[in-house]
């Protein structure tokens, strides 16, 4: 990684701003492929028409079917929004686990969060019912999430496991332990149900809606501000725990803090899309290459670049085996398997 604390000059600051800007745009195009794309192909005219006339009521006119209006409405832009919600969500995630572990491998997936948030989705949905109406999965994926962090750093330190590659080995055993707890829970459910937890198991977005965005853009825009403003100590504490300390950091505080807010993301995330793999290893490893190793600008390029790659794994997702949608998980999987290979044989890993 390069160092975090460079200062950065006048025309690298303007590169680096240059390079946002250009991924927002990136962005905007990405979404506008996205809610094209699919077994109804609509023109992109047609996308932003609808969008213009939902946000102002006859500002164009419209020359679109009600069909097609249904379908970039209620059906793709709803997925595409929780798209960029989940990619941001878990690329900050994973870069700021990064930081406290001073672990380039680590990421909610590796670290078993996904894990914990999918046992706590699933014992939901076949187990517990839904108590507290549509807030019941989140609330438990995030229990989950949060049990498996606590089991993890428990173990961790049970086995005297304090350095980062330790860390990642504790992360993985435990994440393998929860995901047969998990499967035990949906062997003992109702059988009907368990194409339910398939959802949660391989990862999708099919199920997006508007009146559920709320609850991961709520977690996201807060616990994402709290680590935006924590900067500072993120750049400390990828240089050690013994310079953030003389900084005045609390460092073990910090780093269980950090550990809760990623629990509170990843569980939020998954209980919407369900195990979304490596997305949170990745892309601050794409960010830091674009951006260099400031925490100031490697989070907001992480979350960007988080969006526009969930963005083109979804629509992968739909045209590969059209017109069937493919689980989202399988094609994070397969690149980020990929990326993880390619990150291990790097020297200066």
């Amino acid at each position: 990684m390069s160092d975090p604390i460079a200062r950065s000059t006048p025309a690298k600051w303007a590169s680096i701003s240059f390079l946002l800007l250009g991924g927002m745009l990136v962005l905007l195009v990405s979404l506008s492929i996205a809610v094209s794309v699919g077994a109804v192909a609509v023109p992109a005219g047609t996308v932003w028409g609808v969008l213009a006339n939902k946000l102002s009521p006859g500002f164009v006119e419209q020359t679109w079917s009600q069909g097609r209006e249904a379908i970039v409405w209620n059906i793709r832009f709803p997925r595409a929004i929780l798209a960029m919600m989940v990619g941001a969500g878990l690329a900050i995630v994973g870069a700021s686990l990064q930081a406290v572990t001073r672990n380039p491998l680590a990421d909610p997936h590796l670290l078993g969060i996904s894990s914990g948030g999918a046992f706590g989705a699933i014992f939901a949905l076949l187990h517990s019912g839904l108590f507290l109406g549509v807030l019941t999965v989140p609330l438990l994926a995030f229990i989950g999430a949060l049990a498996a962090t606590l089991i993890v750093l428990g173990v961790s330190r049970l086995a005297d496991a304090s350095s980062a590659d330790r860390l990642v080995l504790a992360g993985v055993a435990v994440s393998f332990i929860i995901m047969a707890a998990a499967n035990g829970l949906i062997f003992l459910g109702d059988p009907r149900a368990s194409h339910t937890v398939v959802f949660w198991m391989l990862g999708g977005l099919g199920l997006a809606q508007w009146d559920q965005l709320i609850y991961p853009l709520v977690i996201l825009i807060l616990c994402g501000a709290w680590l935006a403003l924590r900067t500072t100590q993120l750049n400390a504490m990828t240089i050690g725990d013994e310079t953030a300390a003389t900084l005045g950091i609390a460092v073990a505080r910090f780093r269980l803090v950090v550990f809760v807010i990623g629990a509170l993301i990843t569980g939020v995330m998954v209980a919407f899309s369900g195990i979304i793999g490596f997305v949170g290893l990745m892309v601050p490893h794409i960010a830091r290459m674009l951006v260099g190793g400031d925490y100031t600008r490697v989070l907001p390029a992480s979350a960007l670049v988080g969006a526009i790659f969930l963005l083109w794994a979804d629509i992968a997702a739909r045209t590969v085996m059209a017109p069937e949608d493919m689980p989202i998980g399988i094609v994070t999987g397969l690149v980020g398997g990929m990326f993880f290979v390619w990150l291990l044989g790097r020297r200066s890993l």
